[in-house]
């Protein structure tokens, strides 16, 4: 099997960070090397999205202006994520590694519009970057996100009934027309199920 890049993409709550772990150990135990590499990053860029998302270090009362400079933020270290020469993702890849990660730009197209000329706005920032080997989408009802995220003790300025019915919608629209490689599975599964069905659709992709 080449090593691949799998993006595995939904709204919070979905089980992104479990079914990552769940399939870096799948490699692993297959002998191979496997990296989660989760976005925003730990770079420089990456450190001010996670700071910004807690709390506003920008602050924009109006929410469309505040998605727009994050979604500059996010392509700015999407780009540094892919290419740099550290643990870059084709840096990795290229080291001998399966590239796991939490988010790719399919996050900003669902996260940060509301409207159609924004989604073009979007689309531009990020139509230099690559499409992944594999996409996972792992879709749930918002209800089932918010229940979740009663759980977590910090909760970020997205997480929240309205923003999550409107992510939800976008990422269906978004993966209408996608034409990469896409799975889609059913996030209120059992999480041992969801991984099954991964893995299942990994093997018949690429062995």
């Amino acid at each position: 099997m080449n090593k691949l890049f799998i993006v595995l993409e939904g709204i919070d709550g979905s089980g992104t960070s479990t079914q990552a772990t769940l399939l870096k150990d799948y490699f692993i135990q297959k002998g191979d090397k496997a990296v989660i590499s989760p976005e925003p990053t730990n770079g420089v860029i990456g450190k001010m999205i996670r700071e910004a998302m807690q709390k506003p270090i920008i602050l924009m009362e109006d929410k469309q202006s505040f998605d727009q400079q994050m979604a500059y933020l996010f392509a700015a270290d999407r780009h540094y994520h892919l290419y740099n020469d550290l643990d870059g993702v084709f840096k990795l890849i290229q080291d001998g590694s399966h590239l796991i990660t939490t988010r790719y730009y399919f996050s900003s197209l669902a996260y940060n519009c509301h409207t159609p000329e924004e989604f073009k706005f979007v689309r531009q920032l990020n139509e230099r970057f690559p499409n992944p080997d594999l996409v996972i989408y792992i879709d749930i009802p918002v209800e089932v996100s918010l229940e979740r995220l009663q759980e977590r003790t910090i909760i970020d300025v997205y997480e929240n009934s309205e923003k999550l019915i409107q992510v939800r919608n976008n990422y269906q629209n978004i993966f209408e027309t996608y034409e990469g490689l896409l799975l889609k599975v059913d996030g209120t599964a059992e999480i041992n199920q969801v991984h099954d069905k991964i893995i299942e659709f990994l093997e018949k992709q690429f062995t």
